[in-house]
């Protein structure tokens, strides 16, 4: 924890694992925004975590103001080869990110498990970023998605919460369920008023890519997956808050 991290360095691909698959690009973004959309509010966004900006792109259809902060500088340089100049970004850690004002919406997606102190992002999420009438978006990988509990069934991974080292090597820092996501929330304040899931998931992130290069795979059955997700979210492959702002627990 006390190690000065490198946040280019935790980006990249290994052999094993990728930071990224096209399962998060072609599947849980597309059904993030889903989930999202029916919520948004006002014309301001913050997006902690922008990564690429692959997320970013497609929320260029929703908003005309929009700031990213990122840690890596390697992701910033290519996210604004792909995105247009309306897009700000800042270079920064969310602990140390001065920003000139609130926004309507925030949003901060698979970023929260990799943070060294989550509740202190999300204070300072609740305290100096959210407008008053704002909504914070939150949505964390989930650690009793069905894939990771097969995961565990089978000796690879030894409990549904645990960081394995392909994991850690990615900046990871801890592995987040539905009540420890809550805890973190209701610690920094924030107001929860809705809960869900996102996209029912008993398959790897590899065993995905797989199958989205085959025709097995409908896209009626990925919608399928996303609405059974809705009526189970303890089974989905992230878990999601929409959050307002609220009053810090002293």
């Amino acid at each position: 924890m006390g190690s000065q991290r490198d946040y280019n360095l935790e980006i990249k691909d290994i052999a094993d694992h990728l930071y990224a698959y096209s399962f998060d690009f072609d599947v849980m973004h597309p059904y993030m925004i889903k989930s999202f959309q029916p919520f948004f509010a006002g014309s301001s966004l913050l997006e902690l975590g922008s990564f690429k900006g692959d997320f970013t792109k497609r929320l260029l259809m929703y908003f005309d103001d929009i700031t990213c902060v990122e840690a890596s500088g390697i992701a910033i340089e290519e996210a604004k080869s792909k995105l247009d100049g309306n897009v700000k970004f800042v270079h920064s850690l969310f602990e140390k990110a001065t920003l000139p004002k609130r926004y309507d919406n925030i949003i901060l997606t698979h970023v929260l498990e990799h943070l060294d102190d989550p509740v202190l992002v999300l204070r300072r999420i609740n305290e100096e970023w959210l407008t008053e009438s704002g909504r914070f978006f939150l949505v964390c990988p989930n650690a009793n998605a069905p894939s990771r509990q097969i995961a565990v069934k089978m000796g690879l991974i030894s409990h549904n919460a645990a960081v394995t080292p392909a994991e850690a090597g990615h900046g990871h820092r801890r592995t987040y369920s539905l009540d420890t996501l809550e805890r973190d929330a209701v610690a920094a304040g924030l107001k929860i008023m809705y809960r869900s899931g996102i996209f029912f998931k008993a398959l790897a992130n590899f065993q995905w890519d797989r199958l989205l290069q085959t025709d097995i795979i409908s896209k009626e059955y990925l919608e399928g997956c996303y609405q059974l997700g809705q009526q189970y979210p303890d089974l989905c492959s992230s878990i999601y808050l929409l959050c307002e702002k609220g009053r810090r627990i002293r």
